[in-house]
């Protein structure tokens, strides 16, 4: 699905992957790497290179397509790759890049996910610019989610730092609790009666989150038969008292469930340079389902 195309909002045509990638590199990350299954990596390398000589000739007069050609050969020359060898959950596809990481702080966004800005910043420089000014160990992306809704997401009770900005420092990290739960542990103070902070999809983390991810590796601490990111979270927010989160200003879109895509799409069309047609497209389709 990473490679499912969709039209991106400047009207061109594009893989769920590079509009993910332009997320990142429009916010301010160099380099990117993909974690992907063995064998994958030659796919994206093929996509992401330069036009050959014949196929520019074949485009002479089609300036954009070339154009769009340098932006790929571009995007591909700061992709990287690693490999997770068995899938063993999200938390080990995401200790295979701790090699590339180093000791640099990184910004960690979800393969299926397109995010959508509700302002003229991009979601994920959001983060990064709170990474940067409060001098954090991790800023998590989070979203006011109601409470049926949080068997889809983890959830962090969050203790107030700056409402107003939407800065919450994190008190309890549980991946996709049961209302119950939510209820009695998870409730954070000022929310709207049945909302909760829930994860957003991206998240901008200091190396650390790797040692606590080597720890559950080592002592085999699975859910559901998986190592989980979530579980390292909450094993790193008890380390330090430097674990915040911030209420994105924007829109998760998961394009890895059930009409995903078509939403995915639907919200990308209505914030782009097709606006008009679409809305049209969309009063001519409803009024045919009215007619029948």
């Amino acid at each position: 699905k990473e490679m499912f195309p969709l039209v991106d909002r400047d009207g061109l045509t594009k893989p769920v992957i590079q509009i993910i990638g332009e997320e990142a590199l429009e916010s301010g990350i160099e380099e990117l790497c993909l974690v992907t299954p063995p064998g994958e990596e030659s796919q994206y390398r093929e996509y992401f290179r330069r036009l050959d000589a014949d196929m520019v000739r074949s485009f002479r007069g089609h300036d954009w397509a070339i154009q769009q050609s340098e932006k790929l050969a571009a995007f591909g020359e700061r992709l990287h790759f690693v490999e997770q060898a068995t899938p063993e959950g999200f938390g080990h596809a995401v200790y295979q890049a701790r090699s590339f990481v180093g000791d640099e702080p990184f910004l960690l966004l979800l393969g299926d996910h397109v995010y959508i800005s509700d302002t003229g910043e991009r979601c994920a420089r959001q983060l990064i610019r709170a990474y940067e000014e409060y001098d954090v160990e991790v800023v998590t992306g989070v979203q006011l989610t109601l409470e049926r809704f949080l068997h889809l997401f983890g959830t962090i009770r969050g203790r107030p730092i700056d409402p107003t900005r939407g800065l919450y420092a994190a008190e309890l990290i549980v991946e996709k609790p049961s209302v119950e739960l939510a209820r009695e542990h998870l409730a954070t103070p000022g929310l709207p009666a049945g909302n909760y902070l829930a994860h957003f999809g991206m998240h901008v983390f200091s190396p650390r989150i790797f040692a606590a991810l080597e720890y559950l590796i080592r002592n085999d601490l699975r859910e559901n038969n998986e190592f989980q990111l979530t579980a390292a979270q909450e094993l790193l927010r008890q380390q330090t008292d430097r674990y915040w989160c911030l209420v994105t200003q924007g829109q998760r879109y998961d394009t890895g469930i059930p009409y995903g895509l078509m939403e995915t799409q639907l919200a990308l069309a209505l914030g782009g340079v097709h606006r008009a047609e679409i809305c049209e497209a969309i009063a001519r389709i409803l009024a045919m389902q009215v007619r029948r």
